[in-house]
């Protein structure tokens, strides 16, 4: 089934909904009910509070409408007539929805049993047509988003055709459930957020610590060996810098207020471009210098309204890997090319298979001559066909500043993440006046690309919690291996090879409870750990380890150098 024809599908589920909550409810008001990815909702306002058992008795009354052959039936009207039938009912929503119509638009209306809606469609012919449905939760949300508006309660469901698609997508979210990076990062102990600290703001613990310190290792020494160099810049600027790159004018919702530091506000960095251009410009460049790659993993912090926070998902602060590219523009093509491949070699290397890009074009508003953007273009699409890459073009919807390459990958779930984006810009190199001295002794300007990788190391780690379910591979568990003595009598044996597995540079640690060995294995077990080794009188007498991985399960005894040698191997083969 193809995307339209299943957005049609919970399109119409929504108006089915909408239909019994009327029904119902009499005094209900709609606002608006449209398709998305995953489903569909509707917003109400009324004078019921509802609660989840609503949601079963409105889901019922539901699939008794699916299965009477209701038509969908679309009708145009004058605006006149259509302000009349809704302001006789009192809908207001639907009133000032209604304004938002252009003029010389037709307005249309649907209707199915007693429930008539303004609405553009398309919808199914006939209720049949949606084969299942089910209702998922209660939310509020402001009419148009706006905190001074009234407090809608909005209905979330999805529809498929079969009951076959649907139940095999609850089965995906109950998995989703059971992947939640916040209900893994309590049960693995890696990070948590305090309201005494403030909501977005994450803490990270030492399980935590030790994945991040492996990852942003990793990720350094990758930029070293693809060419880049490694910058620090404060996490503070004075408001001069944010005034010639334009953040306080275009960006200052999204930032924090300023602080007075003798006499000159002072801004914590949204973003960290501004100091990279200001590093470039402390001297005089050559042409022969270019291209510069400079990267960063620069701490930033915005300001995301409290409904919005997520986990690590939706932060306020958080640390980009961030990296500029300044390059002539014949350079650019194969600088593009080379990020690209970069990319792909970063997600591959975390397990990340499925990769798809999108390629946003100009936009009406824009910045940059004509031929700048078509080479942009081509530069960019280039390197996303020699790189085999599947892609999709999003006309109209690069920035104004520049087109752009955004990477979205897939999980073990099979869900789309928008992480990596590769982004030019011609805006800022004009509004700080960035030149380079060319062959030809003349300054010109250079072509600048803003690139993230990962996105954010918070968000990246969310994202990697819930594809492996916390079950990481080993070069990126923050314990590999845990050794379990059988009785404290070879506590000092476990000791000692925990010294031995440590100087190889693996992460271990001894299990030192008063707990009998199936309790200890089953605490290993629950924390997800790729190495168990228990140790008892026959391992000490024979300098062995009983060996229970996480992939095999039970492996029986073995030497412990050939463990040693095996485990060490694993680790420097997947780094």
């Amino acid at each position: 089934m193809s995307n339209s024809d299943l957005h049609m599908i919970r399109h119409s589920a929504a108006h089915i909904m909408a239909a019994v909550v009327q029904k119902l409810y009499p005094d209900v008001k709609f606002d608006i009910g449209p398709a998305t990815d995953e489903g569909f909702y509707y917003d109400f306002d009324m004078s019921h509070r509802l609660v989840p058992e609503d949601l079963k008795t409105i889901e019922k009354e539901m699939r008794k409408m699916l299965g009477r052959q209701l038509q969908f039936e679309r009708r145009e009207v004058s605006r006149e007539e259509a302000r009349q039938y809704f302001a006789e009912r009192n809908q207001t929503f639907k009133l000032s929805r209604l304004d938002d119509i252009p003029e010389g638009e037709a307005v249309s209306l649907y209707q199915c049993a007693d429930f008539v809606d303004l609405c553009r469609g398309p919808h199914v012919a006939v209720s049949t047509e949606i084969g299942a449905v089910k209702l998922l939760s209660i939310a509020g949300s402001y009419f148009r988003g706006n905190e001074k508006n009234p407090m809608l309660q909005r209905v979330y469901g999805t529809a498929f055709a079969t009951k076959e698609e649907l139940q095999a997508y609850l089965d995906r979210i109950e998995e989703a459930k059971k992947r939640d990076h916040r209900r893994i990062g309590t049960e693995m102990d890696l990070y948590s957020t305090h309201e005494e600290i403030g909501p977005g703001l994450i803490c990270w613990h030492p399980n935590g610590a030790r994945v991040r310190h492996v990852i942003e290792t990793f990720w350094k020494q990758a930029h070293y060996d693809h060419g880049y160099e490694l910058l620090y810049t404060p996490h503070v600027g004075r408001a001069l810098l944010w005034e010639t790159s334009g953040h306080l004018d275009f960006y200052r919702e999204g930032m924090y207020s300023s602080m007075d530091v003798d006499g000159d506000p002072y801004y914590v960095k949204p973003m960290n471009c501004p100091f990279h251009i200001e590093v470039y410009k402390d001297r005089p460049r050559s042409y022969r210098e270019l291209p510069l790659r400079w990267a960063e993993l620069g701490t930033v912090y915005r300001y995301e309204k409290a409904g919005v926070l997520h986990g690590l998902l939706r932060v306020r602060g958080f640390t980009q890997d961030d990296a500029h590219i300044i390059c002539t523009p014949e350079q650019i093509e194969d600088e593009i090319r080379e990020v690209l491949r970069f990319s792909l070699f970063m997600w591959k290397k975390f397990g990340f298979k499925e990769i798809k890009a999108y390629l946003a074009t100009r936009p009406a508003k824009a910045v940059g001559d004509d031929s700048m953007w078509e080479q942009a273009l081509v530069s960019l699409e280039k390197a996303v066909h020699a790189e085999g890459v599947s892609c999709e073009r999003d006309e109209g919807g690069g920035a104004f500043y520049g087109p752009k390459i955004d990477l979205k990958i897939k999980d073990a779930l099979g869900r789309e993440w928008q992480t990596s984006t590769i982004q030019f810009d011609f805006n800022l190199p004009e509004r700080f006046d960035m030149t380079y001295v060319g062959q030809d002794g003349q300054k010109h300007r250079p072509y600048m690309v803003h690139r993230a990788l990962l996105g954010s190391i918070e968000r990246f780690f969310g994202i990697l919690v819930e594809h492996y379910a916390g079950a990481f591979p080993l070069w990126l568990a923050p314990e590999q291996i845990r050794i379990l003595p059988i009785s404290e009598k070879f506590e000092g044996y476990a000791q000692g090879l925990a010294a031995q597995l440590k100087a190889a540079h693996l992460r271990v640690s001894v299990d030192v409870e008063a707990d009998p060995i199936g309790g200890k294995i089953r605490r290993g077990r629950n924390q997800r750990l790729p190495y168990l080794l228990i140790v008892g009188e026959r391992e000490a007498e024979q300098q062995e380890v009983s060996v229970r991985s996480r992939a095999q399960g039970e492996e029986g005894a073995m030497p412990f150098a050939a463990f040693l040698e095996r485990a060490r191997k694993e680790n420097d083969d997947m780094q």
